[in-house]
């Protein structure tokens, strides 16, 4: 018997292990999500604030075709084709867009709070005009489609929605010090505005050198910057700081002692230092940012 009770315990045992996990019926409960699937819009859709929202559109198709004020929140859009539609005051909030196709299509005054967009064909236009206010959720819209144009191949596109990110990015991380505002009272209260102002700092430090990695011009700028500080002190200590000339020759003279080519004086070691290290940390600047711009195309 003990045998027996032991092989009907062992063969309980496997069918358990065997079987598919129980769902929790009280605590997961089906979701009231619909499954739309192959279907075209055939006329205009106006005011709708409940009945397109909260579904799944696979292969949804509309041409020419006019969607206002039309409630889309929370659904998802997955190889959609919308050729030459027009949105107009729409919500979008908690959409998700996969290998959706919006070509020549036109968005106005929508709302794409929390949108992500996945290998979508959509003009750049909607960074600027339908981006929303608040800089964080701008911040987090220009990055989903900036990572949508970079899957798409698009290095224009990618280059304003970097522009955007960093814009957004720099309005967030100043109000999250200075800002009044009762969500940023809330988020950064205490030392964490230390922080944060810290880390606003480092951004503006970061784009006045080389516009974080975006904009050559301005460190050009920085790299003649240096030229007059090298021209500066070179006429201080070995010239007269108030004749314009020994200037003038000084900063002619600039480019080759930030290049090592010639140095005109003996400069201190921790000059020399300084100038060679900021020519290095200058050409891996220089270079990060060729790559970048290069490496879209």
């Amino acid at each position: 018997m003990t045998n027996e009770n032991s092989a009907a315990q062992l063969v309980s045992t496997e069918n358990a292990a065997g079987s598919a996990p129980k769902v929790p019926r009280k605590e997961l409960l089906p979701g009231n999500r619909t499954v739309i699937t192959d279907l075209y819009i055939a006329g205009a859709i106006t005011n709708e604030r409940t009945d397109y929202a909260f579904k799944v559109y696979v292969r949804l198709n509309g041409r020419n075709q006019s969607m206002r004020k039309v409630s889309f929140q929370h659904s998802v859009f997955e190889s959609c084709y919308f050729n030459n539609c027009t949105f107009d005051s729409c919500d979008f909030t908690g959409c998700r867009f996969v290998g959706c196709n919006f070509h020549q299509s036109a968005f106005t005054g929508c709302d794409f709070r929390y949108a992500i967009f996945e290998r979508c064909q959509i003009d750049d236009d909607i960074l600027q005009r339908e981006a929303p206010r608040e800089e964080n959720l701008k911040m987090r819209f220009a990055r989903t489609l900036r990572m949508n144009f970079q899957q798409m191949g698009d290095a224009k596109a990618v280059n304003k929605a970097i522009s955007l990110e960093l814009e957004a990015t720099e309005g967030y991380l100043k109000k999250s010090w200075s800002s009044q505002e009762n969500y940023y009272q809330k988020k950064y209260s205490g030392w964490k505005k230390v922080r944060q102002f810290l880390k606003w700092s480092d951004f503006k430090i970061l784009d006045f050198i080389w516009g974080n990695g975006e904009n050559i011009l301005k460190l050009m700028r920085s790299i003649f910057l240096v030229h007059l500080l090298i021209a500066l002190y070179d006429v201080c200590q070995f010239g007269n700081a108030w004749d314009l000339k020994s200037f003038a020759v000084s900063l002619a003279a600039s480019p080759g002692v930030f290049f090592g080519i010639v140095n005109l004086h003996t400069y201190p070691v921790w000059i020399s230092s300084v100038i060679a290290a900021t020519r290095l940390v200058g050409f891996a600047f220089l270079t990060a940012i060729l790559v970048k711009r290069f490496g879209r195309r």
